[in-house]
């Protein structure tokens, strides 16, 4: 609804809230959100019962840091209109979505196979366990990536151009 009436108001929901870039606002709940969501993922992985227990959590969470991730690079891509194009950072930038959409989609499957599992996992289970880990340690290193990227287009040449006050 909020964003219907800024569309009708003619404003760019991704633009600016209150004078600051969506982007740099939603992109901590990326931050946080898609390590934490892979870390829950690699203890379902890890620990059947965590997952059926506890799946019902962390799906839910890495869908949500999904969405944050869409929302980041929409963002990202109106900043960018703004203040131009920071290489390399809008090309790792745009690819995170999809390894939190990934994360969100492997973490769903785990968790719906463990709680119709009766007994031991089967080698397809743990197959699929495998790839969890795998799915989530490569959207740690991504998401490690971009913002590094990022923090290093914002911040580089402030810190050059400045010396610390005594």
């Amino acid at each position: 609804m909020f964003t219907l009436v800024v569309l009708l108001a003619g404003a760019n929901p991704f633009d600016t809230i209150n004078g600051l870039p969506v982007h740099a606002l939603v992109v901590h709940a990326v931050v946080v959100l898609v390590p934490l969501s892979a870390l829950g993922a690699i203890g379902m992985a890890l620990v059947p019962k965590w997952s059926v227990r506890f799946g019902v959590l962390v799906w839910p969470l890495a869908l949500i840091a999904t969405g944050f991730a869409f929302v980041a690079d929409k963002s990202g891509k109106q900043l960018a209109l703004r203040v131009g194009k920071p290489m390399p950072h809008a090309e790792l930038g745009e690819q995170m979505k999809y390894f939190a959409a990934a994360l969100a989609v492997v973490t769903f499957v785990l968790w719906f196979v463990d709680r119709r599992a009766t007994g031991r996992r089967s080698v397809l289970t743990k197959i699929l366990a495998v790839i969890v880990i795998a799915v989530a340690l490569v959207s740690c290193v991504w998401i490690y990536r971009v913002g590094d990227s990022g923090a290093k287009a914002v911040w580089t040449t402030i810190i050059q151009n400045t010396t610390p006050k005594q």
